[in-house]
């Protein structure tokens, strides 16, 4: 009697379109970069009239918010569990940061904290060395570059398979394009509705739909370029996750990087003295409303102990692993 064939391992990664690239290439790219180039000109022309402050200012702590609590912290890593209103409401408010589907968020982000700036993560800054030229190459791959050059993205099947099986989730990804539509028509209708004319519509939209969605992608995209190289590392980690205050403040906690890789599934990444972590306090404000249960809160003797682990032998910089092949 012969044994049965072996299962075959579900592939990490599947091939990217070349169309499906020049997507990635326009939306999160090249867009981002011209939208902020028109920035410049606009706001010197004109300025930025209060109520489109106000508006832009909305909306990005929405997206942002979205992103760290709900993309990040509730469905990638599972750092609290929420009711059901709340999961959508976050849902909904991360799909307005424009990053993606949800499930294609999530296993990205959980095949970069396997790899960590080793082979195999997606958008490592020490991709090509760690000097000169070569890092600020790395830099560039890891905040934009890798959208495009990526021949291969994360399996959704290998990485987000709870994800996949989640109904709600499931619907989130098949209206995705219509909440990408929300995320400018949102604004855009605030803006009109607000100065009863078509030209406060249209100024609401250029800052708080289109300008917005720019600084969002770029300040949280800081978090894999640039708090994977520069700033403190208090806790030892097997990658170079750092601590970079002025990042951490522009994504509302998410540059306290350092601690996440020392535990992905806490729901708090600003754990020292002084780390201010808007995230983690919403969570503790859904929390005490009911809204919010499970809730993973560091442990305080374990941030004793390997916070006087670090400081009695501090850990040299990890080796970073560079790719074999010419992209991932």
């Amino acid at each position: 009697m012969t044994s049965p064939m072996p299962r075959p391992a579900t592939a990490e990664t599947v091939t990217v379109t070349t169309g499906r690239r020049l997507a990635y290439l326009v939306v999160l790219v090249l867009l981002p970069v011209v939208l902020l180039a028109l920035a410049v000109p606009a706001a010197w022309g004109w300025g930025v009239g209060p109520r489109d402050l106000v508006i832009a200012v909305v909306m990005y702590l929405v997206s942002i918010f979205g992103i760290a609590i709900g993309y990040h912290r509730l469905f990638t890593h599972r750092a609290f569990k929420a009711n059901r209103a709340l999961r959508i409401a976050l849902m909904l408010a991360g799909g307005m940061a424009v990053e993606g589907p949800l499930t294609l968020w999530a296993a990205e982000h959980r095949r970069h904290h396997k790899y960590a700036d080793r082979e195999g993560d997606p958008h490592s800054p020490w991709r090509y060395g760690d000097s000169g030229l070569a890092l600020l190459r790395g830099m560039l791959h890891a905040h934009i570059g890798w959208f495009y050059t990526a021949r291969r993205r994360s399996s959704r099947r290998h990485w987000v398979p709870d994800l996949l099986n989640d109904p709600d989730v499931r619907r989130f990804d098949g209206a995705y394009p219509a909440v990408v539509l929300l995320s400018f028509a949102l604004p855009a209708a605030a803006g009109g509705l607000w100065s009863m004319s078509w030209a406060g519509a249209w100024s609401a939209l250029l800052w708080g739909g289109l300008i917005r969605y720019a600084v969002v992608h770029h300040v949280t995209w800081s978090v894999n370029s640039i708090a994977h190289t520069f700033g403190d590392r208090p806790f030892r980690t097997r990658d170079r996750s750092s601590n970079v205050w002025w990042v951490a403040m522009l994504t509302l906690g998410e540059g306290w990087h350092n601690w996440h890789h020392v535990e992905p599934t806490c729901a708090r990444h600003g754990v020292l003295r002084g780390q201010l972590d808007p995230s983690a306090r919403l969570i503790r404000w859904f929390e005490r409303a009911g809204w919010a249960h499970g809730v993973r809160w560091p442990s305080a003797d374990r941030l004793t102990t390997l916070r006087a682990a670090a400081r009695t032998s501090p850990a040299e910089p990890p080796e970073v692993s560079r790719p074999a092949g010419p992209s991932l």
